[in-house]
């Protein structure tokens, strides 16, 4: 390897020009015997060593001032060739000027037939700086292959001219460590032929290959992973341990080549990626554009993505709101660096805290909301219930009452899918925050009492005589590579040699990829009239196994020999299957086939009074009485391996009492 290394480094130019040089001059001899029919005498007499000696001359500075010695023998290319051909020419040109002006005038002699010279001379002289630039790189090649111990025998998906372009790309790499073994077709007529030297093949033979040629690896374009074709070769690559790389398409690659940073491991992500969602990004230009837009939770995975989608709707104005500093600063350098022109706010507060929340209302008057921020994890918050009230309720009721106060027009809420039929704490506070938020939707509930609004600061409610504010709720599962979702942790596990860990064989999940998610919420929020709760298609539910199963092969590894599964067991408040809709609900059709409104079921006034109620339990810290009163205010919210199952147990037998009765 370390020959090698020192074989890379660049020929001095120096070198190179003399080398040129000598070419040049044997191939002016050569030349000249030629036509003199190799008589030495009459070479001789006739001054050869003047007409040769001068040629080389004007050869020199065409030669130098065209840098053909400039570039790297072993990546010569046809631009190259070129550049040498015309030099070639350039001094054929110059040369009979020359000799009449110095070899005819000072000399007197005229013996040489100089067209007849300078015609073969081109080919001789083209030919021999090629051959020697094409020897060079075959050589740095050939040794490059040899040098590197650890070669890897990689298969290329597809036999067309995006093939060609990976294969090429791969085997120019100064750092390839790939070597091409050949091509792979799912179409059998277009199998058993050769391409470039190399053979393609059909994809039933890829377990012979496997073994007979070695084969670790398969490359594959990177765009349109849900086709037929690739879904099959990528199924048939996981069940024979071959990994699967991908490439972006040749438009995308740096300065026209393809970057080995740029071949990456297939990820499960790729996998459950689907169609591409069509929004409709002309309305949601109109409204979006030229409006000054809140964001909460700015920093976290959802919040972090409605920026960059805001962004590039050219609004006035986007204020990023989150209390995790460095995560906010990280999300202002990205957006700082992508959108140079923008109008970035940057706000550190708690939701919590609502004199610190009414700053950005009252300075910077947005006029849509976007409400990411709460607290989401399901474990975490079975174990402190008073947080999840004091953030996901208490936080969501400031924001949602400081948007009517400064007359928001839009208020979006980011819900989920636990919120329905919630076997937890944390999905039942976000079904309650919703409750909050379907009851200030209606012009009534937007003039809600002074008591429960609040005047903050004297201020008077401007959405009292103002416009009503319209407030949208969006439900959706599991986002992909969200922050501390299953996908990084699975992933952690693997690198770490195992075991993962899943809590249940038959638990299943909703995913969808955090832009896909955030497109929709964008559209959800443009056709919101106010009041609805849109729910997102999720597609089809996916069992965590066949997730960790996938995960494991993509690794290259082998499940339960090279990294174990592991069942845990359910975690607190966890069930096996989520809900997008509650039973008691219907839905309607958008004009967004990924859409649907559900028809929610109506909240009574009284359910302010009762969240105010359990804001204060909240501060009190009386976790028994906070999911006591959350049942309550949720009667389908029933605890799944929790401490508070006996509430439910309390609950169904003074139920029954009092029927008795």
């Amino acid at each position: 390897m370390k020959k090698f290394l020192s074989f890379s480094r660049p020929v001095p130019r120096w070198v190179i020009l003399i080398i040129d040089l000598v070419i040049t001059g044997f191939s002016f001899t050569l030349s000249y015997f030629v036509v003199k029919q190799f008589e030495f005498s009459a070479i001789l007499r006739g001054h050869f060593f003047v007409y040769t000696i001068l040629y080389c001359a004007l050869s020199l500075p065409v030669f130098y001032l065209m840098r053909i010695h400039t570039g790297m023998l072993r990546f010569s290319n046809v631009y190259d060739m070129m550049r040498i051909s015309l030099a070639v020419l350039i001094t054929g040109v110059l040369y009979p000027i020359a000799v009449v002006f110095v070899v005819n005038k000072e000399y007197h002699i005229n013996t040489l037939n100089i067209p007849g010279v300078l015609l073969i001379n081109f080919f001789f002289s083209c030919t021999l700086h090629m051959m020697l630039r094409s020897m060079v790189r075959g050589f740095y090649y050939y040794v490059k292959h040899n040098a590197i111990v650890l070669k890897e025998n990689v298969l290329i998906y597809g036999s067309d001219s995006e093939a060609m372009l990976v294969k090429q790309s791969v085997e120019s790499s100064i750092t390839n460590k790939f070597v091409i073994a050949g091509f792979v077709e799912t179409d059998i007529n277009k199998a058993n032929v050769t391409i470039q030297q190399k053979k393609v093949y059909h994809i039933r033979e890829l377990p012979l290959l496997k073994t007979k040629k070695k084969i670790d690896k398969l490359i594959l374009m990177n765009e349109q992973l849900d086709s037929k074709d690739k879904k099959v070769v990528i199924e048939k690559c996981l069940q024979f341990g071959i990994k699967v790389l991908t490439v972006p398409p040749s438009d995308q690659w740096i300065y026209g080549k393809l970057s080995l940073k740029q071949i990456q491991e297939l990820r499960i992500e790729d996998l459950l990626q689907r169609d591409p969602i069509i929004i409709n990004n002309e309305k949601i230009s109109s409204e979006l554009t030229g409006k000054r837009i809140l964001i909460t939770g700015a920093a976290g995975s959802i919040g972090s993505e409605i920026v960059r989608q805001v962004l590039s709707f050219e609004p006035e104005m986007v204020v990023l709101c989150d209390q995790a500093e460095s995560p906010l600063h990280e999300i202002q350098l990205e957006m700082e660096e992508k959108f140079p022109g923008a109008n970035i706010k940057i706000f550190i507060g708690n939701i919590r805290d609502r004199n610190r929340m009414q700053i950005p209302f009252r300075e910077f008057r947005p006029n849509f909301v976007f409400h990411a921020a709460a607290y989401k994890h399901v474990p975490m918050m079975e174990k402190h219930p008073s947080e999840a009230i004091l953030t996901n309720v208490m936080g969501t009721k400031i924001i949602a009452d400081l948007s009517v106060l400064y007359n928001v027009h839009k208020f979006v809420m980011i819900s989920t899918d636990k919120a329905v039929n919630p076997t937890n704490v944390m999905g039942t506070s976000k079904r309650i925050a919703e409750m909050y938020v379907q009851s200030l939707s209606t012009v009534a509930d937007n003039l809600v009492d002074q008591t429960i609004m609040g005047l903050i600061n004297g201020e008077s409610k401007s959405g009292a005589n103002g416009t009503k504010t319209k407030f949208i709720t969006t439900r959706f599962g599991n986002v992909l590579g969200s922050n501390g979702s299953v996908i990084p942790r699975f992933r952690q596990q693997i690198q770490n040699g195992g075991p993962v860990t899943v809590t249940h064989p038959e638990i299943t999940r909703y995913f969808m990829t955090i832009p896909e998610a955030v497109q929709l919420v964008m559209e959800a929020a443009i056709m919101g009239k106010g009041s609805e709760i849109f729910v997102f298609d999720m597609g089809k539910p996916v069992k965590i196994v066949d997730l960790a199963l996938k995960m494991i092969r993509l690794a290259g590894l082998t499940p339960d020999e090279d990294i174990k599964i592991v069942y845990s067991g359910l975690r607190p408040g966890e069930k096996l299957y989520e809900e997008l809709l509650n039973e008691k609900e219907k839905t309607l059709p958008t004009h967004h086939e990924k859409i649907k409104i559900a028809k929610i079921i109506p909240c009574s006034h009284k359910v302010v009074r009762d969240i105010e109620e359990l804001i204060s339990m909240g501060r009190l810290e009386d976790n028994y009485g906070i999911v006591k009163k959350m049942k309550e205010l949720v009667p389908e919210f029933k605890s799944k391996n929790s401490q508070y199952e006996k509430l439910d147990l309390q609950l169904n037998k003074a139920y029954t009492t009092t029927a008795a009765d």
